[in-house]
């Protein structure tokens, strides 16, 4: 870790080959936890017991070195302070075990990034869990009334929680293959997706008695777990009795992130309420009133739900069609702090004013600008100084060796004037490698002196390093492997 300045900078390998093995044969992720590490994990969980931390279940993860804990479920504001503290602890007992904690989102390109499980339910003290499907249809009516009120808020503010995991780091992991993409949808399961069909569409539920789905009677079928396994190309899944929201980045707090779900959630039980009070005002008993209610909520807003594949490129083109907005990085996140939508909910509802918006936006802002900037220079700083000079040795080296060749076997043979042109076109080509290192070097030296504060621009300047990264690891491929000055992937994945 010492050894990478750019992972000592920014929390992620600048540059890196792919390794020999990667994550192809899910080996780590199905294998047994090293003694080392099993000893750092259950330090971790001590320190943690202390601290009131409630951890439960550790693992292994996908990629290689990764690992993963969770905590017992807890009330938000206990939890939000517990997930800090957890990060803390782990980057401290670390150090004592001669680890280092990478938090970074995407610390190796590659291979899977890291992230947070935000698992959100909405509950009071005199009905417990509101989004427990029950077992009764006055149960069954609370847990739909409220699960519109969850899918009415996520359609109206997906921008809004699309940006509340906005990050320089969280772009480099959203929509790549093992994290949600950064389109907001809804999973709600085969059973119950059905039965919202069947109440917007007001058809028969499925293949059962043929009733159609009136909520005050019994047509409702008790709703078990969904049995399988949730689908993980969401960013918001229904979960049993929770929604897992996956979007979420390793390196954030996720207090954001509940602040803006709650507040959501907030204004779409008013909106509701106020629908549902209209509706007894003109004479509708309670059951019809509420099944109205549910009705309309989930035909407006049942373009969220998608049970597909959220890595497909269809989902892109079918989301657009449905008109659901695609942020793809930070830079089109962050204005969303802005929008008079967003200044409307949280003022009206006393939780940000307007000034406050504002400051957390231009924080968001110099702070997503800043570490691109950092990281640029780091990735000059790190080619100029380590990886230009090892380029320019080992050219000398082909330059010597072709000399020598050449000397030693002259004219003689065909096969030896082969090996001659071989090593000359050799030299030629790693000769032309270095100077194309060393201009996309300039190149992003100076698209990133002309780069002020504007997200947008800073874009581009990630265009130009992701360039040079190009470059340099094909270098990395071709020098010799003594001579390369900074450990590679091989190496960091793989000796733990």
């Amino acid at each position: 870790f010492m050894q990478r300045p750019d992972l000592a900078a920014t929390g992620r390998t600048l540059f890196g080959a792919p390794p020999l093995k990667g994550q192809e044969l899910d080996d780590h992720y199905f294998g047994t936890i090293r003694k080392r590490v099993i000893g750092y994990m259950a330090e971790v969980d001590h320190e943690l017991w202390r601290l009131g931390v409630p951890v439960k279940t550790r693992h292994n993860e996908v990629a290689p070195a990764q690992f993963e804990l969770a905590p017992i479920f807890e009330a938000a504001n206990v939890a939000l302070d517990h997930n800090m503290l957890t990060m803390e602890v782990l980057e401290n007992v670390a150090d004592r075990h001669g680890f280092a904690c990478l938090m970074h989102e995407k610390p190796f390109a590659g291979v899977n990034g890291s992230g947070k499980h935000n698992n959100w339910a909405l509950s009071c003290s005199e009905r417990g869990n509101l989004l427990e499907p029950g077992k009764t249809p006055h149960q069954n009516a609370e847990f739909l009334y409220h699960l519109a009120a969850v899918v009415k808020a996520v359609d109206n503010y997906a921008a809004l929680l699309r940006a509340s995991v906005a990050s320089s780091g969280n772009d480099h992991r959203l929509g790549a293959n093992e994290a949600p993409p950064a389109i907001m949808s809804i999973y709600l399961g085969d059973q119950l997706q059905a039965i919202v069909d069947a109440l917007v569409n007001n058809t028969p539920l499925g293949d059962g008695a043929g009733e159609v789905l009136h909520l005050g009677v019994d047509a409702l079928p008790p709703l078990a777990k969904d049995p399988t396994d949730r689908n993980r190309t969401s960013p918001f899944a229904f979960t049993g009795n929770k929604f897992e929201f996956r979007a979420v980045g390793s390196a954030q707090s996720v207090g954001v992130v509940n602040t803006v779900l709650n507040t959501a959630v907030a204004e779409a039980l008013t909106q509701l309420n106020r629908e549902l009070a209209s509706a007894l005002e003109a004479g509708q008993n309670v059951d019809a009133a509420i099944e109205s209610v549910v009705r309309v909520a989930f035909a407006k807003h049942e373009r969220l739900l998608f049970k597909g594949d959220g890595y497909s490129g269809d989902w892109h083109a079918e989301a657009a069609r449905r008109g659901l907005e695609n942020l793809g990085s930070t830079a089109d996140a962050l204005p969303v702090w802005l929008r008079p939508d967003t200044l409307e909910l949280f003022g009206s509802h006393g939780v940000f004013s307007e000034r406050e918006l504002q400051s957390r936006h231009d924080v968001a802002s110099e702070n997503y600008c800043t570490k691109l900037g950092i990281e640029a220079g780091s990735a000059s700083s790190i080619t100029r100084t380590m990886i230009l000079p090892v380029m320019m040795s080992h050219q000398r080296r082909l330059a010597s060796t072709f000399l020598q060749t050449r000397e030693v076997l002259g004219g003689v043979g065909i096969d030896q004037v082969r090996l001659c042109e071989q090593l000359k076109a050799g030299f030629k080509s790693f000769a032309e490698l270095t100077a194309a290192v060393e201009t996309a070097c300039d190149a992003l030296d100076k698209v990133a002196s002309e780069t002020l504060g504007d997200p947008q621009a800073w874009r581009g300047v990630a265009q130009v390093q992701e360039e040079l990264r190009t470059l340099v690891d094909e270098a990395e491929r071709r020098v010799e492997d003594r001579l390369w000055p900074l450990p590679k992937y091989n190496e960091m994945l793989s000796i733990y």
